[in-house]
């Protein structure tokens, strides 16, 4: 960017933080989290033309990336908070809980679409993007209300995780399926082993990482506060790069990054605390506004307008299937009543995947034009809806 153009983000970024500020006290007054005043500020800009500055262009690339920022450092703190003991204690319960938040978002959407007169084939991918959750957008306000290390912020957490495998598993599946159509039989085949080997690869990474190089580069400096902080930076940014450039997802090495480094900071005792306080602050105070920000600015409300009925049914496939899904639990004396309902609501968060896997169809003329607008419509009705919806109910709860 030339100096004018870093000059305009600024001020644009000052004017959008001054907003978020105003609008957030307002909201603590409500006993609303503050950070959800970020989200809708950036949907009243996206209407303005900050709003296009914002999305196109160079300045529009540079938020762009603070907004990636924001997501690798928001799932990177909450990987610190993750407890691996409790949740192995309740990874049954979780693996059932991803299991059917999964299937019946599926197959709903898969009705709709056969119901609409799609195709087979697009019926199924499509129900696959009812599938996902974005954790990102709910533990902001899982930390606000201190529920992160509670069974239903660990249940959130523990199925989005499991999610984000679905994720990468599904923007694959889109890409061999379109690879298939142009690059035939041996195209499909390498792009399967591809992901496959960059599993195995990740995997073996973080083994070896957790096993032999984190105790090693722990002990290289003094364990104070900046040193811990230049550790976990490290650690972070290659796992997130590595995951992001193996087609695995930023958020699978963000979180795992945070998992790994939690024991170290756990030994060194009190700049170990002093460090996650520090880290909690630049994630909430800095990259998890600007997150906010870079998701109200991608809601685009207009498809409700232009395909109303298709939006809202995809939207309600997902919503329904999920909590159908998970209120199954209640009767296998998994949750209760009360903690479904948080669960549920909190699992239906969504954010880029689908309109990912959407703008790849369209681009390979898989879709027409108005399923791609009914689905960001449906993508960005939830990212209005759920937060608020989470919230309220995490206040009656």
């Amino acid at each position: 960017m030339n100096e004018a153009q870093t000059g305009e983000l600024l001020l644009l970024l000052a004017v959008l933080f001054g907003l978020a500020f105003l609008l957030g006290g307002l909201l603590e007054k409500w006993r609303i989290p503050g950070i959800l005043g970020a989200l809708f500020v950036a949907m009243a800009a996206h209407y303005t033309p900050m709003g296009g500055v914002l999305s196109q262009g160079t300045p529009g690339s540079a938020f762009a990336f603070l907004g990636n920022l924001g997501v690798l450092f928001l799932l990177f703190f909450i990987g610190m908070q993750i407890d691996l003991g409790e949740m192995r204690s309740l990874s049954r319960d979780i693996v059932w809980a991803t299991v059917l938040n999964t299937a019946f978002p599926f197959l709903f959407g898969m009705a709709v679409m056969l119901w609409l007169g799609y195709g087979w084939m697009v019926a199924f991918v499509i129900g696959l993007t009812r599938m996902p959750t974005a954790e990102a957008v709910i533990v902001p306000i899982l930390d606000e209300f201190q529920m992160v290390r509670t069974r239903v912020g660990e249940f959130i957490i523990g199925v989005g995780v499991l999610d984000d495998v679905i994720e990468v598993f599904l923007v694959a599946f889109v890409s061999v399926w379109i690879g298939g159509q142009t690059l035939g039989v041996q195209g499909t085949q390498r792009e399967v082993v591809d992901i496959l080997v960059s599993l195995a690869l990740f995997a073996l990474a973080a083994w070896l990482v957790y096993r032999w190089i984190l105790p090693f580069l722990a002990n290289w400096l003094p364990r104070r506060p900046r040193n811990l902080i230049l550790l976990s930076m490290l650690v972070m940014f290659a796992f997130g790069g590595f995951s992001e450039h193996s087609h695995l997802g930023m958020v699978v090495g963000a979180i795992v990054s945070g998992v790994l480094l939690r024991p170290v900071f756990n030994q060194a005792g009190s700049s170990g605390e002093q460090t996650v306080a520090a880290i909690r602050a630049i994630s909430y105070g800095f990259f998890g506004i600007i997150f906010f920000f870079w998701v109200g600015l991608s809601v685009d409300l207009g498809g409700m307008v232009e395909q109303p009925e298709l939006a809202t049914l995809l939207f309600l496939a997902a919503f329904v299937g999920k909590l159908v899904g998970i209120f199954l639990m209640v009767p296998m004396h998994k949750l209760s009543r009360r903690e479904a309902w948080v669960v549920g609501v909190g699992l239906n968060a969504r954010l880029t995947t689908e309109i990912i896997v959407a703008k790849l169809l369209l681009d390979a003329r898989l879709i027409d034009v108005q399923l791609f607008t009914a689905l960001v419509a449906a993508s960005s009705l939830s990212t209005v809806v759920v937060p608020v919806a989470f919230t309220l109910m995490v206040k009656r709860s």
